[in-house]
């Protein structure tokens, strides 16, 4: 009985058989474009879905292992070793690249709302109608200088997560997903450097600043604006440090028990940071910079232990695996 359905089924569809054989290009072609907008839809609700399994299976792909040493002397006498070297030169200049273009982007953006933030940096000296500019171009050169600020702010997740896509491919799985989940962690530990600044260490420095000796300062734009963005930036930017600890105890290059050692040495580096950093001499003002930065270098030493921990057991769980392949 089948086969006589299947021979009935062939004499039917002989004719379209036929003719399909005799203009195949035709038929084909027609059948791409009936078919193009059923595919444009599948392909782009299938898109996210792809990119997820293709960044999943980057993030737990394990890394070739090539030791320093070997990598230099294969410099010199391997075409392969140098050729890949330049790749990766060419790689970082992308990604260089890459984040000067979102810097570009997110200066551009913050024209938007730099008069709104320039006005609620003023608010520590009684607002933006407190400040005498002296020469003509010295407000647009503000407005440029916050801008750029508030660009480099903006951009800082995106060029953290550039920097993590360059180096990404020589870390270990874990050693990626951490520096994933550091990427924001950075923008809000530079945030909170830089409100430290604004709400604390500002309204107690200047007016020291403004009245030293007694004589009242008439403040200008430029430097006004120069001194609380320059300081919020560096202030913010030494915020990072425990993730920075965090990040070089995983990798292996500092180990927590040294850094636990010498914190003695440690805290006099501090004041002698937070004497260059903070702009008054009082002490009142040096306190203030250096009592978060002490607490960012005991909360680093923390850090760094659960850091070197997770390393140890990593290595421990690698060298158990090759052990039990090697039985195998």
């Amino acid at each position: 009985m089948s086969n006589l359905f299947l021979g009935l089924w062939r004499i039917v569809t002989f004719p379209f058989h036929a003719i399909y054989n005799l203009f195949p290009k035709f038929f084909n072609g027609l059948w791409r474009i009936v078919s193009f907008p059923f595919r444009l839809v599948f392909n782009i609700l299938a898109f996210p879905f792809r990119m997820l399994q293709r960044f999943n299976r980057f993030l737990n792909t394990e890394p070739e292992e090539h030791p320093i040493s070997e990598v230099f002397i294969d410099l010199t006498t391997n075409k392969d070793t140098r050729q890949m070297m330049w790749d990766q030169v060419e790689a970082l200049r992308m990604h260089i690249f890459r984040a000067l273009l979102s810097l570009i982007l997110t200066v551009s953006v913050s024209f938007l709302f730099t008069q709104k933030i320039i006005n609620f940096l003023a608010q520590p000296v009684g607002g933006i109608d407190k400040l005498i500019a002296i020469e003509v171009t010295e407000t647009i050169s503000v407005f440029m200088k916050v801008a750029l600020f508030s660009g480099i702010a903006l951009a800082i997740p995106y060029i953290a997560f550039e920097l993590w896509l360059f180096a990404a491919p020589g870390l270990r799985p874990r050693e990626r997903k951490m520096g994933l989940v550091g990427i924001p962690l950075a923008s809000i530990f530079f945030i909170g450097g830089a409100a430290f600044t604004f709400f604390l260490m500002l309204p107690t420095a200047l007016p020291f600043l403004n009245n030293f000796m007694g004589i009242k300062t008439e403040l200008r734009p430029q430097s006004y604006f120069s001194f609380v963005t320059g300081l919020m930036f560096w202030i913010g930017i030494s915020f990072e440090f425990p993730l920075v600890i965090y990040v070089l105890s995983a990798i292996g290059l500092i180990q927590p028990k040294v850094l636990a050692q010498q914190w003695r040495l440690a805290i006099v580096i501090i004041a002698i940071m937070a004497a260059i950093v903070t702009p008054t001499i009082d002490p009142v003002n040096q306190g203030l910079v250096m009592a978060p930065m002490i607490l960012l270098y005991f909360i680093s030493i923390g850090l760094s232990y659960i850091a070197y921990a997770g390393r140890k057991r990593n290595q421990a769980e690698e060298q158990e695996k090759e052990h039990k392949e090697e039985a195998g």
